[in-house]
């Protein structure tokens, strides 16, 4: 009796076990998933950046040089 109920409680135990790896193992799909989305956005927002700093660039004046005679 002692026996089977022993075996009871480790199969109930490992029943545990293994429902928490398997949501650990989701969990880790699911954060690898959302790295790689937020990469692509950084990605995205970055040559948007990058863009917009080249715009700018073009349509800054051109520095002139002063020449003053004393």
């Amino acid at each position: 009796m002692a026996n089977a109920m022993l075996v009871n409680e480790f199969l109930k135990e490992h029943r545990k076990v293994q429902e928490q790896e398997a949501t650990i193992v989701q969990l880790k799909k699911d954060i690898e998933a959302t790295a790689t989305c937020q990469q692509k956005q950084i990605d995205a927002l970055t040559a948007g950046l990058q863009n917009v700093s080249d715009q700018l660039g073009l349509s800054r004046p051109v520095p002139q040089a002063v020449v003053r005679n004393p």
